[in-house]
């Protein structure tokens, strides 16, 4: 700030002698221009000198700065309150760990969970197919047995109806040969019985 102001001032002074303006205000006295160079670069050495104490100020204020939190920082309540904020640092992490662990903890449970309803629905589908393929089958296995004992009685009932008839054949056979016999025998009975006729050759 105080090298801007000398700045600012020497702009000035250069400027009214310029303009003719410092002569016009002190016309009985002889300013050279070396004069007014030298108080320039005098001013700027004192610029100079001023940065370089404002630096040396911000150095010591700086390492006085860093002593201080160096002695604050190797103090033991400072210490105490480095190792207490730790200490609350890792209780936190360890709870927000536990934490997070409970949550998946809880996420791997409600999906296994939700698997094993899964599992279940899908089994109980299954099991509902597989009864009903069980029917069908035991179904379809009633009907054949059903047909197959029909096809056999009716099988037996075609058996029964060809034996009557062979029986009821043989059985007229029979009659029909028994009475053919008869029909013989009667024959044979009434020529037995027929009176015989004898021829006397020669007789008289």
């Amino acid at each position: 700030m105080i090298c801007q102001l000398l700045f600012m001032s020497y702009c000035m002074v250069w400027k009214d002698i310029c303009n003719g303006r410092l002569l016009y205000i002190f016309p009985n006295a002889s300013v050279s221009f070396s004069y007014l160079t030298f108080v320039f670069f005098s001013r700027r050495q004192q610029e100079a000198e001023l940065k370089l104490i404002e630096e040396e100020t911000a150095k010591r204020v700086e390492d006085a700065i860093r002593k201080k939190v160096e002695e604050r920082l190797n103090s033991e309540g400072i210490k105490e309150e480095i190792q207490k904020r730790l200490e609350e640092g890792r209780k936190r992490l360890n709870d927000e760990v536990a934490a997070q662990l409970e949550k998946e903890k809880e996420t791997a449970l409600l999906e296994a969970r939700q698997k094993e309803e899964q599992a279940r629905k899908e089994k109980q589908v299954l099991e509902k197919i597989l009864e009903e393929n069980r029917k069908r089958v035991e179904e379809a296995q009633r009907r054949e047995a059903l047909e197959q004992q029909q096809r056999e009685e009716e099988r037996y009932r075609e058996l029964e109806e060809l034996q009557r008839q062979k029986e009821e054949a043989m059985k007229r056979k029979k009659q029909q040969e028994e009475e053919e016999r008869l029909n013989q025998m009667k024959l044979l009975g009434k020529n037995k019985l027929r009176p015989k006729l004898s021829f006397a050759l020669g007789s008289k």
